[in-house]
């Protein structure tokens, strides 16, 4: 609701770091237009926001005001010598530097002191740059965690300091006398939880290394360590993650168990060596993640429909495929989670186990002693089933079990990877199933992806090229929807998206169906009886979600092909 007349004092007040006696300056000033008093031009006014007000003192003061902040443009060599303190509690950061001139972010245009100090701590001239001190703290959280506590003094130590016997499992508990590259690591796994990343890389090279983080599906930079802590990173992770520090040529896997701020989190750590040293992949799993209904997933309400009709029958199989990353386990558990009632009794055989369901007996998948997907299978029809999910099935073994379940009275859910819903009836004949067992055991096939959501606060409408629509292949009225396109801002860390939703297709295996997978027909044919027979396909319920703003062209055609 708007504020009442001079309500816009305790915006200024509250959103600011200007004192009372600064303000009541500043309001007694003449405005750079009219010469009137700023508290006469301000007092008739009503603002709906610190932001709103502020600006229009900038405005009347001739000083710069800036909305959106571009943290990731702020260069970390000019907060190098500010503490962190220091940039809070005065509400100052470096913004921008120029030959002689040093542009500053700051909520006060009266904040002579500290304009004096960066003045003299980079000897030039100080530009005040104005913005409000929610939006101020949050470029400087930025931009300082971006920079890292961790990497302080790592300049001027050397690697055989470190001590990597004792690894700090709780992050929380990191003290002040730890090693510098304990405390890198350990901010390594804190940004990554924080940004929701799925993937921390850290890759050598010839003269330096990256850490990268994998968010929404997609790579970034974050920072690149100096190359001489390369081993000491590599092996502290190592430690943490229980592998042999001194084995760097063969390829090793472990795992790290994490507390952070009351989160499970479970990393899978992956080594294995490059030319330039060992490359480590950590992929995050937060154990505490509630499972998501099935009816937040993104999918189509048709879709729904297939898939609700297909898990409430008594035995078959239901397979979900897609590439790595495209959301399959977590469409299985959201199904499994919405059967799971009391008259069930459903087992899983995972590798690994990312979300624990209470109700259901789920199985961790252990080579090392022999026990497989297969091996796990036979017991589990000893243990009385009604629904067995499968994570994966790769082989013929896993592939034979699963359908003998799903004719003896059990419903089977797993995933398989293949390209679309189609593809699966050919990929389980190369696995050297039997056709005639394929067609009569499995219920229906849906394909996924995942695509990016675009940003809600940024998100900007226009008008798609005939190029856009021709990649789409569609016409200019099959589009009959706003466009949106990403921009990227401070809410979505200037990617222009949040999160990812879904896209699929369902494919319902009919008698029809049947009749050309006994026939060995290839994947084309069948799912163009499929789509004859109204199947809407990933490609077209990408369009579907383009048209309802959730996404954008260039997201749709990076995750969909067409034949």
């Amino acid at each position: 609701m708007p504020t009442t007349t001079h309500g816009f004092e305790k915006l200024i007040l509250k959103g600011t770091s200007i004192t009372e006696p600064q303000l009541d300056l500043i309001l007694k000033m003449p405005t750079r237009t009219d010469g009137r008093l700023i508290q006469d031009v301000m007092g008739g006014r009503t603002f709906q926001n610190s932001e709103e007000a502020l600006g229009e003192i900038c405005r009347n003061l001739g000083v710069n005001f800036i909305k959106d902040i571009p943290s990731g443009d702020i260069s970390l060599n000019l907060i190098k010598d500010i503490p962190l303190n220091y940039a809070k509690t005065h509400e100052v950061l470096p913004f921008k530097e120029e030959g002689q001139t040093l542009t500053i972010l700051t909520t006060n245009p009266l904040n002579f002191s500290a304009i004096n100090d960066l003045k003299v701590l980079f000897d030039k001239n100080i530009i005040p740059l104005v913005t409000t001190s929610h939006r101020l703290h949050d470029a400087i959280n930025r931009v300082y965690e971006k920079s890292t506590s961790a990497l302080e003094g790592l300049d001027d130590i050397e690697e055989e300091e470190y001590d990597l016997d004792d690894p700090v499992i709780d992050l929380l508990d990191t003290g002040e006398d730890d090693a510098p590259v304990i405390k890198l690591v350990n901010t390594l796994l804190f940004r990554a939880v924080k940004d929701k990343a799925s993937d921390i890389h850290i890759e050598p090279y010839e003269k330096d290394m990256v850490v990268r983080f994998r968010i929404d599906g997609i790579l970034f930079d974050i920072f690149k360590p100096p190359k001489k802590l390369q081993n000491a990173i590599t092996s502290r992770i190592k430690v943490m993650a229980n592998l042999n520090i001194a084995e760097k040529r063969l390829p090793q896997g472990g795992q790290i168990p994490l507390k952070l701020a009351g989160k499970d989190i479970d990393v899978r750590v992956s080594s294995i060596a490059t030319a330039f040293g060992e490359r480590i992949v950590m992929r995050l799993q937060d154990r505490s993640n509630v499972v998501i209904d099935l009816n937040q997933l993104g999918f189509s309400e048709s879709s729904l429909k297939g898939i609700n009709k297909l898990i409430s029958k008594p035995y078959g199989i239901m397979l979900v495929t897609g590439p790595t990353g495209s959301g399959k386990s977590a469409t299985l558990y959201a199904c499994i989670n919405k059967i799971n009632t009391i008259d069930k009794n459903i087992l899983t055989v995972e590798n690994p186990i990312e979300q624990r369901i209470h109700g259901i007996g789920q199985i961790q998948v252990n080579h090392k002693i022999g026990l497989t997907f297969g091996a796990a299978l036979r017991e589990i029809l000893r243990q009385d089933p009604n629904v067995i999910m499968v994570g994966e099935i790769r082989d013929l073994e896993t592939a034979e079990i699963s359908i003998n379940a799903s004719m003896t009275g059990h419903l089977v859910l797993s995933t398989i990877h293949t390209n679309d819903s189609a593809g699966a009836f050919p990929r389980l004949i190369d696995l050297g199933c039997e056709p005639f067992l394929i067609a009569t055991s499995l219920l229906g096939v849906v394909a996924q992806r995942l695509v990016r959501v675009l940003c809600p606060h940024c998100k900007e409408a226009y008008t798609p090229s005939d190029a856009e629509l021709s990649s789409l292949e569609i016409t200019r009225e099959q589009m009959p929807g706003q466009v949106y396109k990403p921009v990227g801002c401070n809410e979505c860390n200037q990617k222009g998206y949040i999160g990812r939703t879904a896209i699929q297709e369902m494919l319902h295996v009919t008698d029809e169906i049947r009749s050309l997978i006994m026939q060995r027909k290839d994947s084309g044919q069948i799912k163009r009886l499929a789509i004859k027979d109204g199947m809407v396909t990933v490609r077209e319920h990408g369009i579907e979600k383009i048209n309802n703003g959730i996404s954008s062209i260039e997201e749709v055609l990076a995750n969909t092909q067409v034949d």
